[in-house]
């Protein structure tokens, strides 16, 4: 049998105080899975979409309890999996998305549009961690292929990043945790989806995780402006030391965002608009200020029955398009190792959005980036946070 460690289990929504840390116990591994000792946790909105949901009225498949969350996870291999050639034990990893490998989506090298991808990701599976030790194992994980709110977490083989060989060392791994996700996504987003160029002006609506990496990104690509849009003052000022060239504070409710845009573009709109934010009329102001032939890439969680509602005869003769994002259509084990690069050269300086918190203080953490007293929670992991819950 498995060793015991510690996961927080969500057995109900969040908000209702029905998430714990608490002993649990791993079942044996697969093949195509690896048992990895875990340093760090991001904290990522879509840990509290799925974990703060209720399950009454609820017909989403992947909201169900109990289970294991977390999808930004770092550590070390403790046990490799008999089909596992990736890693072996010991190896530095980061945790990222899960795909099937074999649509023709992954096929043609786009993991993050796997046609099952719902299911790998969000769905998981269930009986995987015991609470009692006794073989019974009641809890569901693999939650984007890792569920890395736990010591020892079950990891699919295709979720695994192997970062040996980078020099990165274990504070730096605790600290690269969110490149799994929220990183790589406002990064990808900013030099792969859009790909953009110095000559380009771009904005950036919400500048939580998503957003402060896509500005570091765009910043690093050199872009010519670079509007950071967001209600928070402080996050705003973040913004423009990671290179935002101007910002807009949305707490003003009579500001008309698309003039503003339009005044700092000299009336021309953006090449590209990120919106990270899944509010409806945020989403739709951005088709208005992005500029004939731009780009607007949507990654926010919106709600279920929110709708674009887009002139067809203006999307024809002004030639913008609409691109939904994911993951920044990355392919995780080269692009994590290549923001790795970028983070060691100085040009993706994670370290300014994140803030670390003992895993047993979980709570805090969570109500820290509700409050916006922090971009990206990292929760640490280590032998003695057992002695303190």
């Amino acid at each position: 049998m498995s060793k015991e460690s510690l996961a927080l289990v969500a057995y109900g929504p969040i908000s209702r105080g029905q998430w714990k840390l608490q002993p649990v116990t791993p079942r044996p591994i697969k093949p195509d899975e690896v048992l990895v000792r875990l340093v760090a946790s991001g904290i990522c909105r879509a840990d509290i979409h799925f974990g703060d949901a209720a399950t009454e009225g609820n017909s989403n498949p992947g909201i169900y309890y109990p289970r294991i969350l977390g999808h930004e996870g770092s550590g070390f291999v403790e046990k490799v999996g008999s089909a596992v050639t990736s890693v072996k034990i010991n190896d530095p990893v980061i945790m990222s998305i899960a795909s099937c490998g074999e649509c023709y989506n992954c096929d043609d090298g786009h993991p993050a549009y796997c046609v099952d991808g719902f299911k790998h990701n969000f769905i998981g599976e269930k009986d995987m961690y015991s609470a009692s030790n006794d073989g019974n194992y009641d809890i569901a994980a693999s939650f984007f292929g890792q569920s890395s709110f736990a010591r020892m977490a079950i990891v699919k083989a295709r979720s695994i990043v192997n970062v040996s060989g980078l020099g990165v060392t274990t504070e730096e791994l605790k600290l690269l945790a969110p490149l799994g996700c929220g990183v790589q996504t406002g990064a990808g987003a900013m030099t792969k989806i859009a790909d953009v160029q110095p000559h380009q002006d771009v904005a950036i609506l919400g500048t939580g995780g998503v957003g402060q990496s896509a500005v570091m990104a765009a910043a690093m690509r050199q872009c010519r402006t670079i509007i950071a849009i967001d209600h928070t003052k402080s996050r705003l000022e973040l913004a423009k030391t990671l290179g935002a060239t101007h910002t807009i504070d949305t707490s003003d409710p009579n500001i008309d965002l698309v003039a503003e845009v339009r005044k700092i573009t000299g009336e021309r709109g953006v090449h590209v608009s990120l919106d990270t934010t899944g509010v409806q009329k945020l989403a739709k102001a951005s088709w208005e200020f992005v500029r004939f032939l731009g780009k607007v890439l949507q990654v926010g969680l919106a709600k279920p029955h929110d709708q674009w509602d887009v002139s067809m005869a203006d999307h024809m003769n002004h030639g913008k398009q609409i691109i939904g994002c994911i993951q920044g259509d990355a392919i995780p084990q080269n692009y994590i190792r290549e923001m790795i690069g970028w983070y060691k050269a100085g040009k993706l300086p994670v370290e300014r959005i994140a803030n670390f918190y003992p895993a047993e203080e979980y709570r805090r953490a969570f109500q820290d980036m509700e409050d916006g007293k922090t971009i990206k929670p990292i929760l640490v992991w280590n032998d003695s946070c057992q002695s303190k819950i």
